[in-house]
């Protein structure tokens, strides 16, 4: 069954961009765009979707509120089936609002300037249950995390070593790219770094990409600073 989504955005022109892009990959369907926080509401407790793409600032109810509301829901409900995956869409990166999305519930935050690859790849993570962040957003997160002089005092020790191969797929996701851009770089197939990073969340107990990349520069894996 195709990926099932629905964007939630004041814009039209946004809204039908990112419909094109998605609506161009064959196991993700658009199943409705809407134009306020309330809308969305609707839109997911009636078509029940996969993934919610989510804007910040909408009117009547905003992204941060739709997503703290559906957490809140789902929690209230257990029985019905879960909340969809949230990717925060916006063009307001603010500290405030990264944090406040990431608590509430989110499962990706992205920038309305990230690549289409990067849109598509947030959706599917969303709906596979793992978190996708931009690259400039997951910097500033390791930065937070990382305590003045904590680089590599007290990163975790994986339960076996990791692979030459496995190093570096988590040096260039440390780096901030992308699953698809890992295996042009590492002339890998899309399949493979999947499982590389699979195999090192296992080894580090890292529950999504933003807790390897935080343990590959913490560790010096990662030559470069966030």
């Amino acid at each position: 069954m195709p990926i099932s989504v629905v964007i939630a955005d004041d814009q039209e022109v946004v809204r039908m961009g990112f419909r094109m892009v998605l609506e161009s990959q064959h196991d993700i369907q658009v199943l409705a765009d809407v134009t306020d926080g309330e809308a969305a509401l609707a839109a997911v407790e009636r078509l029940r979707p996969d993934v919610l793409l989510l804007d910040i600032r909408m009117p009547r109810t905003d992204g941060l509120e739709v997503t703290r509301r559906l957490t809140e829901r789902a929690a209230a409900r257990p029985e019905h089936r879960p909340t969809p995956g949230i990717v925060i869409v916006t063009t307001f990166d603010l500290d405030e609002y990264v944090h406040t999305a990431l608590r509430g519930g989110a499962s990706g935050f992205l920038l309305k300037d990230a690549s289409p690859a990067l849109l598509v790849e947030a959706v599917r993570a969303a709906a596979a249950g793992e978190a996708l962040l931009s690259p400039a957003i997951t910097a500033r997160l390791l930065r937070d995390m990382v305590p003045a002089g904590g680089r590599g005092r007290t990163a975790r020790t994986p339960s076996e070593p990791l692979t030459d191969r496995e190093r570096d797929v988590v040096r260039a996701l440390a780096g901030g790219r992308t699953n698809a851009e890992i295996a042009g770089a590492l002339y890998l197939s899309l399949s493979t770094v999947k499982s590389h990073l699979a195999n090192v969340q296992i080894k580090l107990d890292a529950r999504n990409r933003v807790e390897v990349a935080f343990w590959a520069w913490q560790s010096g894996l990662s030559s470069g600073s966030p």
